[in-house]
Parts: C-alpha cells; sequence; structure tokens
C-alpha cells in the first residue's frame, strides 16, 4: 500500500502530529460559540490557565492567558470579576444594571458581547 506524502516528504497524517480528526480545533467556517453556551442560566468561569490579576506597574488589570496577556478596560474587569462559576449571567447583568444604574438590556447585550468573544478565544468556559 502506497501513502500520500506531503511537501516534507513525510506521511500526511504524520505532519505536525495531526490526526484524521484533530482534537480541539474549530472546523473552518464554523462558529464556535453557539447561542446555548450564553443562555442567561450558565455560569461562566475562567478557563483553566487563565487568571485576572491587578499589574502594579500598569496600574490597570490584566488577563493572563497561556502565551497572551489582555489589558482590559474598567467594564471588562467587573463583568469578568463576577465570572467565578456560581454567578450566572443573569445576576451579573442585574448586579451590574443596579452599581451602574443603567439600562438592563444596554448591559446584557454588552455581557453578552464579551462573554462570546472570551468564549470563542477559549478565555472563558461555561
Amino acid at each position: 500500500m502506497r501513502r500520500a506524502v506531503g511537501p516534507a516528504r513525510r506521511a500526511l497524517l504524520r505532519l505536525c502530529r495531526a490526526g484524521s480528526h484533530s482534537a480541539g480545533r474549530l472546523r473552518s467556517g464554523a462558529k464556535g460559540v453557539n447561542e446555548a453556551m450564553l443562555a442567561t442560566a450558565s455560569r461562566p468561569r475562567l478557563a483553566p490557565g487563565v487568571r485576572l490579576r491587578f499589574d502594579a506597574t500598569r496600574q490597570s488589570w490584566t488577563l493572563l492567558a497561556p502565551e497572551r496577556v489582555l489589558m482590559l478596560d474598567d467594564t471588562a474587569c467587573e463583568i469578568l470579576k463576577r465570572c467565578d462559576g456560581v454567578t450566572d449571567v443573569a445576576a451579573m447583568v442585574e448586579d451590574l444594571a443596579q452599581a451602574y444604574s443603567a439600562d438592563r438590556a444596554e448591559i446584557e447585550g454588552d455581557v453578552q458581547a464579551l462573554l462570546a468573544d472570551l468564549l470563542e478565544k477559549r478565555i472563558l468556559m461555561v
């Protein structure tokens, strides 16, 4: 039996140790986050290896993830402080609406957008 050989003169399935179904990868063109993941009853938390820390040098909050650092603004920091795996999205929105005396619908849209972005980047888990 003759195997397909790639440009590196190695069997294709041995290039980068990829199998026929690479685990942990998103299919091209597929959405990384579906609507069910962001239900108001879901309880987001930081993924393993991700830490929320205050950087004393820069006097700002940072999100430390493997091989990346995200500088947070005040709004993102307040949302991420509530992502503890116990508090659900609806309670986060209600708490932020009371703390900032703002419209609940506007805050819910902002929270959903941030959480969807961080879920897609695998910084948060549900």
